[in-house]
């Protein structure tokens, strides 16, 4: 019989209080999975100026990290170089199953001219991200899934069912009409929009590995950030689970994943198409 290979986690932390849940998190997870657990920081590069400051910084960073992957069981590894470039690589090398970030460092102006270092990340990881930002001393319990119905809202669903064996799973689909028109049954614009919402949920629905759903995924008009706001609260959701993107370009982040990642309501799992 050949054994299967110990998959892995990878958790990142920049060891300040926007990945303080992430070790916790990401040591829960690898016990769920049965998985290695690496806890990496990637510091500054020494160009050859500020020589004795970057010395007394990384070892300060160093005393932290193997203080947190002693904690947590985890391996400790110091990366250098661009975050996303220096994590995806690591993710690829070691077969990672999952990366574990913290929340994003807000720079108003960056953000809205060029992409954060999360969004790259997610965009070169091949596998999906997890950013955790609650305790993890209890497990997820209620998933939700904003789903276009496409193969990375399966993914994420799919990968969800992984790390939270115990949870109800339920997706919602937000339908948007063509601008200008007005959700009205009966209507002909509306009735075709339902129609081929509706034969999109048979296509998914009919996704291997999917897990079971705790209802049939409702098809409701509206913007997606309102339905998934009203339907988050209503069922307390702790794990939102989210394609990266639409159909449209598998090489590029969808605008909504983008809005949940910069502030995501809980934690949120983002996954690419399998």
């Amino acid at each position: 019989m050949v054994s299967m290979p110990q998959p892995l986690i990878l958790a990142a932390t920049d060891l300040s209080s926007r990945s303080a849940h992430v070790p916790g998190r990401a040591a829960a997870l690898a016990g769920i999975l049965g998985a290695r657990l690496i806890l990496a920081h990637v510091g500054a590069e020494d160009t050859g100026g500020r020589r004795g400051a970057l010395a007394k910084g990384r070892g300060k960073a160093d005393e932290d990290l193997e203080t947190l992957a002693t904690r947590h069981r985890a391996e400790p590894l110091r990366l250098s170089g661009e975050p996303a470039a220096a994590l995806a690589a690591l993710a690829q090398a070691e077969g990672a199953a999952l990366i574990v970030l913290g929340l994003h460092r807000e720079r108003r102006v960056l953000d809205v001219l060029r992409l954060t270092t999360m969004e790259r990340i997610v965009l070169q990881a091949p596998c999906p991200v997890l950013i955790a930002q609650w305790p993890s001393e209890h497990p997820y319990r209620q998933v939700l899934a904003p789903t276009d119905f496409s193969a990375a809202s399966a993914a994420a669903l799919i990968m969800a069912a992984r790390i939270a064996p115990q949870a109800r799973f339920h997706a919602i689909h937000a339908l948007s009409l063509p601008l200008g028109a007005i959700f009205k049954r009966g209507s002909r614009e509306t009735d075709a929009a339902l129609d081929r919402a509706s034969a999109r949920r048979e296509a998914f629905l009919a996704t291997p590995g999917l897990p079971e759903l705790a209802e049939v995924p409702e098809i409701v008009p509206g913007g997606v950030h309102q339905v998934l706001g009203f339907r988050r609260d209503e069922l307390g959701a702790d794990l939102v689970a989210i394609g990266a993107h639409s159909g449209r370009d598998p090489k590029a982040l969808g605008n909504y994943a983008r809005d949940l990642m910069r502030a995501p309501p809980t934690d949120l799992l983002v996954a690419k198409p399998g």
